[in-house]
């Protein structure tokens, strides 16, 4: 059985776009998926996104995803801006907007010139329940964990999916690969977390690296920048606007505070088309 894929990347984040023709999605296991995954014997991506037919009248698409270990999770935002962009192509947009359904709820995309989507992501969810952290006794907004000999404090916040926010003086020292395993793992996020490292430049700019959960360090992180973003507004340290500086390139993150949706814009490509074999 061959299967056909696009691979696309948002910022060097990259992933492999597949049809399921049905609800049921694809017949791939965690062990085919980072097969896929294997970036010297496979295709390689940091994420596979399914696209399944539409489960809502309103919607163009239902669609899961799966990290390179092969666990499925909630949200992407790179990932769903990749997707607007390929239903774009397909022409599936309407006036230049477009809807799609995941298991974290509605996302709607509005799509700019060819290759520029902004997503709204919604609401940022700073209680603990939603990412899935148990806070030993602690109030928020910050929390700590004493780990490596130190005791690291961080913010929380969930994007559809789980978010440790760190602050660090500077990204290019942070220990993100150390540090980052620790948090993603440590047991008192019970589904596992993205961890990321947050380095503010002025109001209106930082600089960002993210530990993903299931991946490692990747190029950039969609909901990364959101929780960035969102932890930081909501502390009174950044304004509504504000540009994050990744190790791929820059997104923009749009939030107003609380009781405003929060939205993600930038670049979405298309690498190249292929098959393989299941």
């Amino acid at each position: 059985m061959q299967l056909e894929f696009t691979k696309m990347h948002g910022l060097g984040n990259d992933f492999i776009v597949l049809d399921a023709p049905t609800h049921d999605g694809l017949p791939l296991s965690a062990a085919q998926w980072q097969a896929l995954a294997d970036r010297h014997r496979g295709i390689g991506f940091d994420q596979a996104l399914v696209l399944e037919p539409p489960r809502s009248n309103d919607t163009v698409a239902y669609y899961r995803i799966f990290n390179a270990d092969g666990g499925e999770v909630e949200q992407c935002g790179n990932g769903v801006r990749c997707l607007a962009e390929l239903l774009r192509r397909r022409g599936l947009a309407r006036n230049g907007m477009l809807a799609l359904e995941s298991p974290a709820g509605l996302i709607n995309a509005e799509l700019g010139a060819p290759g520029e989507v902004a997503v709204d992501m919604g609401e940022p969810d700073f209680s603990p329940g939603a990412v899935a952290f148990d806070p030993a006794g602690q109030t928020g907004p910050h929390y700590a964990i004493d780990v490596q000999n130190l005791r690291v404090e961080f913010a929380i916040v969930s994007m559809g999916n789980p978010h440790a926010v760190l602050a660090v003086p500077d990204v290019a020292t942070a220990p993100v690969a150390t540090l980052g395993a620790t948090l993603e793992s440590h047991p008192r996020f019970t589904r596992r977390v993205n961890v990321g490292f947050r380095q503010i430049l002025d109001r209106r700019h930082i600089r960002l690296r993210v530990f993903e959960r299931g991946v490692g360090e990747t190029r950039a992180c969609g909901t990364g920048a959101c929780a960035a973003v969102a932890t930081g507004v909501r502390d009174g340290l950044l304004d509504a606007r504000v540009q994050v500086d990744l190790p791929g390139g820059s997104l923009t993150i749009r939030w107003a505070g609380p009781g405003h949706r929060l939205w993600l814009e930038g670049p979405a490509e298309v690498s190249f088309t292929g098959r393989f074999e299941l």
